[in-house]
């Protein structure tokens, strides 16, 4: 039976700009509460030395010893359980006494610069598709492994622990890899939810270096003794693993009833898409550049990955270094008074990966485009949102066309669903409702599956949805105007993208 009293969960959650430590109050009791609270927040600030752009992953472990420190004050007691969520694709590799050799490179490094191209002279890009469903992005760990092949760190790695894994590990001392996240390193069989043998075999990778699958709900281990002295927790504290992949967190907190909708996972990426029970894998889904990750429960992330508002991040960065520096509410009134659609770009293109002047790359992509290039904050920023509320209608139209699965929302999570523009624009763009919120969806999926794994809540995807229903509050945005914009817009993108 469940407990009377709400239980705190710790709700680890690594994104690429900052960190942070939620606590999730959960009761299953009756109609069930859930209540989310920040306990502690610090900066993620990638670090650049002799050439290579790392992850600051010490500082980045330190937030969360603080993190939960500040869990078990808030909350009067150790939380019942922790979970960890961060980014995907990057890793830490361990020498034989488990120490780690270096700190992790980032995946905006440019060490797999052609990468792709080389495996594919010896796998078909085809064939590398078939067997794993994923995306093409230059940065998957797949190409880091290789671009890593010959390096001394990687002679004498180990083990290697993908980011959560890695932070897991060094809260338990206990080793695994959990299956969200190992399913966007391009090893992973969707169908089989198994390493694709054939594929590492094919490109020279050691499938020994990882740690053995767990899922969502799966025991991690229980909090050291050191971290307990360090954090002031009272042991035992529990590990869970949830969907450790963030997106594969948030879209477990999408608020739906029924599988007819999309999701916009929106953050520094923006990941639109369906929820689906099996992968697609046909070579139309490659060609539009289609991912199958998976997800909660057995389920499918069917999605684009979209450069998201890492596009306006950067721009506020190179403001600011200017000497220019831009108040980001302010910036969004104004640029919901610069006239729509005048200016935009393929939120998708590749030439926005890197950091560092974006406001002149949106320019020069805009004159590529044949549109006029945007000139103030104002109108770079109103460029910006268009060309994401574009890419999210191109993504959430080829989902239903490739996977046949129909849909009539469009749900918002994440940092993006405060951004009302956005979600105005994204109905208008998509001709769809759009359902705005949590914003902290990624912590809520991570609190929900520690949750259940706790026996605090019972059921599946629909039972936790329907929590999540019953005590938030989403905005709810309907489309206005007329649509011929969007599809002149849209059109135009398109013929830009097959001269591409």
């Amino acid at each position: 039976m469940p407990p009377t009293e709400p239980l705190p969960f710790a709700a680890v959650d690594l994104g690429a700009s900052s960190g942070r430590v939620m606590v999730g109050h959960v009761s299953g009791r009756g109609a069930g509460t859930l209540r989310l609270e920040e306990v502690h927040r610090f900066p993620n600030r990638p670090v650049r030395t002799m050439g290579t752009l790392h992850w600051d992953i010490l500082s980045l472990y330190g937030g969360v010893l603080d993190g939960l420190r500040a869990a078990g004050a808030a909350a009067g007691r150790a939380p019942a359980s922790v979970g960890i969520d961060t980014w995907a694709v990057d890793y830490g590799l361990l020498d034989a006494s488990g120490a780690l050799l270096g700190n992790p490179v980032h995946y905006r490094d440019t060490r797999t610069e052609g990468e792709a191209a080389k495996a594919g002279a010896v796998l078909s890009p085809s064939a590398l598709y078939e067997a794993t469903g994923l995306q093409h992005l230059p940065f998957n760990t797949l190409y880091q492994l290789t671009a890593a092949h010959g390096s001394p760190a990687l002679g004498a790695a180990r083990r290697l622990l993908l980011i959560p894994d890695l932070i897991a590990y060094w809260l338990t001392g206990e080793e695994g890899t959990e299956l969200t996240n190992a399913s966007t390193t391009q090893l992973i069989d969707p169908r089989t939810r198994e390493w694709s043998r054939s594929v590492a075999d094919t490109l020279g990778i050691d499938l020994t270096l990882f740690a053995p699958l767990r899922g969502p709900g799966d025991p991690a281990g229980r909090l050291l003794p050191e971290v307990l002295a360090e954090t002031g927790l009272t042991g035992p504290v529990p590990v869970t693993a949830v969907g450790s992949h963030d997106t594969a967190s948030a879209v477990a907190a999408v608020p739906a009833s029924g599988d007819r909708f999309a999701y916009v996972a929106t953050g520094t990426w923006s990941l639109a898409g369906l929820e689906l029970d099996a992968p697609v894998v046909t070579e139309e889904s490659r060609r539009a550049n289609f991912t199958n990750e998976l997800g909660v429960d057995g389920t499918v992330r069917y999605l684009r990955n979209i450069m998201g508002l890492w596009l306006l991040q950067e721009c506020l960065r190179t403001w600011e270094a200017e000497g220019a520096p831009q108040r980001l509410d302010r910036l969004l009134r104004e640029a919901a008074e610069v006239p729509g659609l005048r200016s935009f770009v393929d939120a998708d293109d590749p030439a926005f990966l890197a950091p560092g002047g974006m406001p002149d790359r949106i320019r020069d992509a805009c004159r590529h485009v044949g549109v006029p290039a945007p000139r103030t904050p104002a109108e770079i920023t109103r460029c910006v949102l268009d060309s994401l509320a574009l890419a999210h209608r191109r993504a959430i139209e080829d989902a239903q066309r490739l996977s046949g699965r129909a849909v009539d929302t469009v749900h918002v999570v994440g940092g993006g669903a405060h951004n009302e523009l956005l979600c105005r624009l994204t109905a208008d763009a998509c001709g769809l409702p759009v359902v705005a919120g949590p914003a902290e969806a990624a912590a809520l999926g991570n609190v929900l599956v520690q949750a259940r794994a706790a026996g605090v809540v019972q059921g599946g995807l629909a039972e936790l949805r329907a929590l999540l229903r019953a005590t938030l509050e989403p905005r709810r945005y309907e489309p206005t105007g007329d649509r011929a914009g969007w599809d002149r817009a849209a059109a135009l993108l398109a013929g830009e993208g097959a001269r591409r």
